[in-house]
This record gives C-alpha cells, sequence and structure tokens, in this order.
C-alpha cells in the first residue's frame, strides 16, 4: 500500500451490509491488509453465525441490522447484496445513507439507478471478483456525478488492499464483470477438467488435483511476478514438435472460441438482469 493510499484510508470507518462471500471477504481483507483495524469495519447480516465468525476472526464491530449499522455513522457503506435484494435495503435507508460516500458492488445496478434511489449520497460501484477472499482478487472502480475525484481514488485505494484495482468507465464494467468476475470460475473449470483429463489418463484424483492446482498458482505468480506476455511464457514451455505443441494444437481452437462464447453470454445474461 503507498504512502497515499495509506492516508486516503487513515481514519476512515467503513460499513458493510451483508456478510456473504463478497462482503465477508471484503471485510476480513481490509482488516487482514492491515489497511483498516477491525475496530474500524462495521457488518451486519440477518445470519448471526457469519456474523460470530468474522468477529471472531477479523474483530470487527458487527450488528444484527443494517439500521444499528448506519446508526454508527461509517464513512464509506459498501453494499454487499445481490441485486434483487438492493432495491429495498436503497428505499429503507436514503435518509440514512445521505452525504455518505455510498459503494454498491451489485452487477448490473447502474450508476443512474443507485443516484435516483440515493440523491443525497455520493455513489460509486465496484466490480470485484471472487480472489478478493485472499487478497488476490480484481476490482473495477467507476464513481457517479455526486462522486468526486478523491471518493473515487479512497475506493479505489480501499479495493486496491485485496488485491488489483483500476478505474474504468461504467460502460467497461459489464465487460469487466463478463470476463474477469466471471473469471474464477473459468479457471477452476479449466483445473476441474486438467484433472478429470489426468485420471482419464491414469493419474489419481488426488495427486492430479495437488498438482494441476500447484501449476496454476505457478503461472499466475510468475506472469504476475515477470510482466511476461503469456505467448512468450507458452513459447518456453513448447519444443518445437513436441506433446505441448500438439496438445496445444488441439486446445487453443476450442479454448479461445470458449472464452468467447462464454463473455457473450455474461455479457447477454448481465443485459436480462438490468431490466429486471
Amino acid at each position: 500500500m503507498s504512502d497515499t493510499e495509506k492516508d486516503l484510508l487513515s481514519g476512515q470507518t467503513v460499513g458493510i451490509i451483508g456478510a456473504g462471500s463478497m462482503g465477508g471477504s471484503i471485510a476480513r481483507g481490509l482488516v487482514e491488509s492491515g489497511a483498516l483495524p477491525g475496530s474500524s469495519v462495521f457488518v451486519c447480516d440477518h445470519n448471526p453465525g457469519k456474523l460470530e465468525a468474522l468477529a471472531s476472526e477479523a474483530g470487527v464491530r458487527t450488528f444484527q441490522t443494517s439500521a444499528e449499522l448506519l446508526a454508527a455513522k461509517p464513512g464509506i457503506v459498501v453494499l454487499a447484496v445481490k441485486p434483487q435484494v438492493l432495491a429495498p435495503v436503497l428505499a429503507q435507508h436514503a435518509a440514512d445513507l445521505d452525504g455518505v460516500l455510498v459503494v454498491s458492488i451489485a452487477a448490473g445496478v447502474t450508476l443512474a439507478t443507485l443516484e435516483a434511489a440515493l440523491p443525497g449520497s455520493r455513489a460509486v460501484r465496484v466490480m470485484p471478483n471472487l480472489p478478493v477472499s485472499v487478497r488476490s482478487g480484481a476490482s473495477a472502480v467507476t464513481g457517479g456525478a455526486s462522486a468526486s475525484a478523491t471518493d473515487v481514488e479512497t475506493v479505489r485505494a480501499l479495493f486496491a488492499t485485496l488485491g488489483s484495482a483500476k478505474v474504468m468507465r461504467e460502460d467497461q464494467l459489464d465487460a469487466e464483470g463478463a470476463v474477469v468476475g466471471c473469471a474464477p470460475a473459468y479457471f477452476a473449470l479449466m483445473v476441474d477438467a486438467l484433472t478429470r483429463a489426468g485420471i482419464r489418463a491414469g493419474l489419481r484424483a488426488a495427486d492430479a488435483r495437488e498438482m494441476v492446482n500447484a501449476t496454476m498458482l505457478g503461472v499466475a505468480e510468475s506472469l504476475a511476478q515477470s510482466g511476461e506476455h503469456p505467448r512468450a511464457y507458452m513459447e518456453r514451455v513448447t519444443s518445437p514438435g513436441g506433446t505441448t505443441a500438439a496438445a496445444l494444437y488441439e486446445l487453443e481452437p476450442a479454448l479461445v472460441d470458449g472464452c468467447y462464447d462464454a463473455v457473450d453470454a455474461a455479457l447477454a445474461r448481465t443485459a436480462e438482469l438490468a431490466k429486471g
């Protein structure tokens, strides 16, 4: 975390409405990264078990209801609820959120919708993905008309403690969600497919899964640390006329076309959800 990011986050309090997979991961990550002390992270959820676990593991402050959380006056409020649940939350707390920097992670809910429902708030949208749970996620950030440049940078700094965070235009968020937001499932599918291929070829399931997982982690770390282009990395593994070359000849067309089709399908579904 840079000195500028530390300054932006210093003294901040963050309230998170919703302690599901994403909300809970954000809460834990903010504390584990050292960005904020547990006493500065407020979380509410209808599930007492989730709150107890967060309080025990991260030392966050927990609340049974969103009204109780907002009464504690957090400076930033993260709405970590599903899109279909968001509208009632906005309607219930429009007055409570007046003047507050509000961050929505709900896919398909536009800034225009947020600002219409929260006319007194400063709205920012963020599209994170699940690896924020291990502080290796990727998040796209975009601010509404009511949010200042400092607001947007503060939210970016907040999510940068959980991995990569980039400021984008709102019209880019759907594409980021379809590519990066869904990517953990894409990668997990690839691991599962390679594991099953290994089993089919005669490997023990546990051995194949462990080795494929280790390889995926190694490739990710190598590319992240070196900045090497994936094609260059592939060339280092591929000998002319060798087994990898033969395998890639079969895999690449199906994989590339499958990725294009998957992103198109995710975008189409995003558009459907946005229509309600």
